[in-house]
C-alpha cells in the first residue's frame, strides 16, 4: 500500500488524494502537520514539499502530483 504525505489544504495534495479515492486506491495518508509525519516525510524525501508518495513494494519515493497519479495508474493494482 503506498503513502501519502500531505496537507489537506494544498490543492496538489487533494487532487491525488481525490484521484485514488475515486479509484479506489487504498493508501495510507500522513497529513504532515504532525509533526512526526512531516519528520518522516523529510527522512524519505529530503524536501518540505507535497504531495510525497512512498511505495515500500518498490522503494519508489516521488513529489508531483501528475508524476504520483501517472505512477499509480501504471503500478498500483486497484
Amino acid at each position: 500500500m503506498i503513502e501519502l504525505y500531505v496537507l489537506e489544504t494544498c490543492p496538489y495534495s487533494q487532487k491525488v488524494m481525490n484521484f485514488c479515492d475515486e479509484n479506489d486506491i487504498l493508501y495510507k495518508k500522513f497529513d504532515i502537520t504532525a509533526k512526526n509525519n512531516y519528520e518522516k516525510l523529510l527522512e524519505l524525501g529530503g524536501i518540505d514539499q507535497v504531495p510525497f508518495m512512498y511505495d515500500p513494494a518498490s522503494n519508489t519515493k516521488m513529489y508531483e502530483s501528475e508524476a504520483i497519479i501517472a505512477y499509480i495508474e501504471k503500478y498500483i493494482n486497484r
